[in-house]
């Protein structure tokens, strides 16, 4: 979440070119971000109709990071060309009113032609979050992952940190992975404990398909006592992702920031999810 600049009140005129949003959604009840043809539920399915409906003509979206089944964002950009143009309220309220309640639309602006919600990003950032609990949970059961064994996170985080700089992560990427390099230039990463929750935060400009959930796989290795700190220095230089072990669930993952150069207007983020946020200063 963040704040709206300008007021949902303001009669400011957005659209006649490229337009970005800025949303969050529950992920829980779709096939991942994007469309599928076979009518399975996506997000950028429901969104592009939404968006449609309020511009009044079809639309292609692009997003600033596809997530997988399962996966939830805080904050979520996409941008869309149209020759419509409407206030910033008929934007927000009207797409939102033709979203189901799991996808909310916060922010519109008009942005630059040559603005790209995926190749002009400088940064993404993702939220792992774990319950950690000899109890599954109930009500948040779709929201974080569990794991029962009682997690070290002071040496889950001690073991992340060889994975800061660029790499060759291709022990952490999925077989799938479509990108065309393993190379990523990780920033920042830190696992940190909140009563029963445990969250690994981490930041790059960009990751592999699975890249997060793998990590996640394998700090849980580290943290249950399964696996030396070591090991995760030794699976990322041996570049097989065969000896990373597995890949956690989708439920407790977040894109939670995409970072833009302050000339695109973009509004900066509050790094969530909602309920996790009051856990950090930034």
């Amino acid at each position: 979440m963040f704040e709206i600049q300008p007021e949902l009140t303001t009669d400011a005129v957005i659209g006649a070119g490229r337009v970005a949003l800025v949303f969050e959604y529950d992920g829980a009840a779709y096939h991942g971000w994007q469309y599928q043809k076979s009518g399975i539920p996506s997000v950028e399915g429901v969104l592009q109709k939404a968006v449609a409906k309020v511009a009044d003509h079809p639309v292609e979206l692009v997003c600033a990071g596809r997530t997988d089944a399962g996966v939830h964002a805080s904050y979520q950009v996409v941008h869309f060309d149209t020759p419509s143009v409407r206030s910033l309220r008929s934007w927000v309220m009207g797409i939102n009113t033709a979203l189901p309640g799991s996808v909310s639309v916060h922010w519109a602006g008009s942005v630059v032609e040559d603005f790209h919600a995926r190749f002009s990003a400088v940064y993404r950032r993702y939220r792992y979050i774990i319950y950690n609990h000899p109890v599954r949970p109930g009500i948040m059961r779709s929201q974080v992952s569990w794991n029962y064994r009682p997690l070290d996170e002071l040496a889950m985080n001690r073991a992340a940190q060889a994975l800061i700089g660029e790499h060759d992560f291709s022990s952490f990427r999925a077989a799938g992975c479509q990108s065309r390099t393993p190379n990523r230039n990780l920033h920042r990463i830190g696992v940190t404990r909140h009563g029963d929750y445990v969250v690994l935060d981490v930041q790059a400009n960009a990751f592999l398909h699975h890249m997060v959930r793998n990590i996640a796989g394998a700090l849980m290795s580290v943290g249950s006592g399964q696996r030396p700190e070591r090991w995760i220095h030794d699976i990322l230089c041996q570049r097989n992702r065969t000896l990373a072990g597995v890949t956690a669930p989708p439920h407790g993952l977040y894109l939670v920031d995409v970072g833009y150069p302050v000339a695109f207007g973009v509004p900066p983020g509050q790094a969530g999810p909602g309920f996790a946020r009051p856990w950090f200063s930034q």
